[in-house]
This record gives C-alpha cells, sequence and structure tokens, in this order.
C-alpha cells in the first residue's frame, strides 16, 4: 500500500508529531496481511494499534450465529442460550462474531446438558464464565500494567505496543494447554477434598470449616491512598491470603478486596490460616486484620458453600475487634488440642440467628 492510500483514508497525516511511527505501523499491518478496510474499521473504533492481536487472538473464519448453529445442529436460540450462560451478551444475527472453536464449545456444552441435565449443565456454564471472565480480565490487566504501560512511559509509540500485544496473545496459546494441566490437577484434588468432606452419601453437603478475614480499616484507607496504591494494598492482601491458605491445605473460596473466604477440611488448618494472616499484618498501621470462623456443614454449589455456618463465619468476622479471631464451640471441640490456646469471649445474639451463640478467641499456644 502507498502512503496517499493511508492519507487518503484518514488515517496518516504527515504533519502530526507521530507521523513516522504511524506509517511504520500501518506499514507493518499491511505486511502482516490486513487491508486498508480492516485498518479503518479499526481506527474508527480506536483500536488500531490493536488490530494485529485482535486478529491473532481468534484466526479463521468468522460466522453468524445462524451459521454455526446450523454446524452443529441446534436452535440459534439455543445457542444464544449457552453463550449467556458462559457470561457472553448476545451478538446481532448478521454479525460474523463466530469461529470454529465456537462450534466445538457450543457442542461441547450440548453434550453435558443431555449427561447432567439442562439447568445444573447452566449453572456449571455460569461458574466456567465467571472463572474465565476473570482470568481474561487479569490477563489484559497484566499486559496493560506491566507491558504497554512501561512501553508508553519510555516513550516508545504506536508499532512497540502492536508488536508487543501480538507476542503476548501468542504467549496465550502456551497458558491454554497449561489451564487443561492445571485443572485436571485441581480436579483431583478437589476430588480428594470433598470425599473426606462428605459425611452422607448425598453429594449436596460438607462438613468442613468455612473462614472469613477482613482488613479493618480498608474503606478510610480507600479514601486516602491513589489507585494505584491501593492496589498495591490488595494485591499484598490476596498474595498473601492465597499462598497461606493453599500451604495450609485450604482454599480460597473468593478474594472481595478487602475480605477473604476460605475453607478447611479441619478447624485446626482454618485456625492456623487465619492466625497466620492476623500476623503477617501485625505491624501494618493503615489496616488490621480480624476474623471469624465456624464448623459444620455446609451446602456445596458451583464451587461456593452457603448455609448458616457459612453466614455465622461471615458474622463473626464483623464481629471481631481489630487483631481478633472468634471461632464457634464446634472449632474449639475439634482444634482443641491441637497447641492453640482459646479463651472464652461470652455469648452474643448474632443477626440472622435466633439463639444466642457462644464465642471464644483463639491465639497461638
Amino acid at each position: 500500500m502507498e502512503t496517499a492510500e493511508f492519507q487518503a483514508a484518514g488515517l496518516y497525516d504527515p504533519g502530526s508529531p507521530n507521523a513516522a511511527d504511524r506509517l511504520a505501523l500501518l506499514q507493518w499491518l499491511a505486511a502482516r496481511g490486513h487491508t486498508l478496510e480492516q485498518m479503518v474499521v479499526a481506527h474508527r473504533h480506536g483500536s488500531l494499534v490493536a488490530l494485529a492481536a485482535d486478529a491473532t487472538l481468534r484466526p479463521g473464519r468468522r460466522f453468524t450465529v445462524a451459521e454455526v448453529a446450523a454446524q452443529i445442529g441446534i436452535a440459534p436460540e439455543r445457542l444464544e442460550e449457552i453463550r449467556l450462560a458462559v457470561g457472553l451478551s448476545r451478538v446481532d444475527p448478521e454479525e460474523r462474531a463466530f469461529t470454529e472453536d465456537d462450534a466445538t464449545t457450543f457442542t461441547v456444552f450440548a453434550t453435558g446438558a443431555a449427561q447432567f441435565g439442562e439447568l445444573p449443565s447452566r449453572r456449571f456454564a455460569r461458574v466456567i464464565g465467571s472463572s474465565l471472565g476473570r482470568i481474561a480480565e487479569a490477563a489484559v490487566s497484566l499486559f496493560y500494567v506491566n507491558v504497554e504501560g512501561p512501553i508508553r512511559e519510555a516513550g516508545a509509540g504506536e508499532l512497540a505496543v502492536a508488536e508487543a500485544a501480538v507476542r503476548a496473545i501468542q504467549t496465550l496459546r502456551v497458558v491454554a494447554d497449561a489451564l487443561v494441566g492445571v485443572f485436571r490437577t485441581h480436579m483431583e484434588a478437589a476430588i480428594a477434598r470433598l470425599r473426606q468432606a462428605r459425611r452422607a452419601p448425598s453429594g449436596d453437603t460438607a462438613y468442613v470449616t468455612i473462614g472469613f478475614v477482613d482488613l479493618v480499616g480498608f474503606t478510610s484507607l480507600s479514601g486516602r491512598l491513589t489507585a494505584r496504591e491501593l492496589a498495591t494494598v490488595v494485591d499484598r492482601f490476596e498474595d498473601t491470603a492465597h499462598d497461606v491458605a493453599t500451604v495450609r491445605g485450604g482454599r480460597i473460596v473468593k478474594l472481595i478486596g478487602d475480605e477473604v473466604m476460605f475453607v478447611t477440611l479441619t478447624a485446626a488448618a482454618a485456625c492456623d490460616i487465619a492466625l497466620t494472616l492476623l500476623e503477617e499484618f501485625a505491624t501494618d498501621p493503615s489496616i488490621t486484620p480480624r476474623g471469624g470462623l465456624a464448623t459444620g456443614e455446609v451446602l456445596m454449589r458451583g464451587g461456593d458453600y452457603y448455609g448458616p455456618i457459612v453466614n455465622l463465619a461471615s458474622r463473626l468476622a464483623e464481629l471481631a475487634v481489630p487483631r481478633e479471631l472468634l471461632v464457634t464451640p464446634e472449632v474449639v471441640a475439634e482444634a482443641g488440642s491441637s497447641g492453640l490456646r482459646f479463651a472464652p469471649a461470652g455469648k452474643r445474639l448474632l443477626k440472622g440467628f435466633d439463639e444466642p451463640v457462644t464465642l471464644s478467641t483463639v491465639e497461638r499456644g
């Protein structure tokens, strides 16, 4: 393509400060096989620099929803239902938004519905979609913060960012392969964990200890720190919680900014995790952790846990004063011989519970 074509299409202005870099980007895109029309469309949507990376992410022919539905033998409406279940919005019937890989994916979900039932499969699809959505946003943030940001701060131009974006997308292929192995290993661990936690043939419930730890003072801290400084605090808390729980055989169920929910098979392990988190932030004057633990039977759904025991642990964390860990009598009974020191903390009538709950604090022995 000639420079005049880029200029006529509104993609290039020889008088602009970044003219040389823009021309280099356009020539690089053309060399990769991108048409002038594709560049114009990408420029109109503010994604000219990302054009090559976008094409690398999902290559190949594109199809409409009706075409993909015909390929796998289901109604377009059914395909849209599956798409919504995995957390993806509807697309225009005429938009060519689907690839060959999508056809395979939808076939798998349709097969799963036939084996496990429509509603359970749709709920499972929501878990997958939610988890993958978070992974995807984390991957994008990883690039923006650690790759694109430094490139732009160093004064490099659009071409440097575009080339880095393509390299990052190519790396995702390795990540996808790794995910398969990690998923199988997590499946093995989950099967072993839930076999130990089940006390009845039913697959609905498990006997575990639920823990909550949150950071007192986080809200006021949010008003004093910049977004980047606050992110550093959150990252430190989440990194610490993940490592501490995993090393001790626990699993992080969810992380919500200044609060973590975790699950363990034993009360002693839960006490160790919570106390370690309290100790890790003991010298931080800006935030002070507190926690609550409860042991008992919980309902398992979609990788999460529900029921009075979960609510109780959450309430205890809200009730605890900074650097305090409150636990229920069941936790004391199960972990009493583990060398920890428990002290009575009275009875409290908690919101959502009809009877007062006997509480104890726990510290290292």
